[in-house]
């Protein structure tokens, strides 16, 4: 079951990443928006990253 899962998040990051390609050479509007999704997905997931390596948590305020 989990290998299903897996498949199917790899198929959608790379079907991503074409949209993002093709998006980038002036694609239709779907294309656009799906790259949209895809790099804000990335951004997120790459600021999630960097806020659990360096150990901090941005619910915690200026307080801390």
């Amino acid at each position: 079951m989990i290998i299903l899962v897996l498949i199917g998040v790899l198929v959608l990051v790379a079907g991503g990443c074409v949209c993002a390609v093709r998006a980038a050479h002036g694609g239709p509007r779907p294309a656009r928006a799906a790259a949209m999704v895809t790099l804000a997905s990335g951004e997120m997931a790459r600021r999630s990253g960097a806020d659990r390596r360096r150990g901090t948590n941005e619910s915690q305020g200026a307080d801390g």
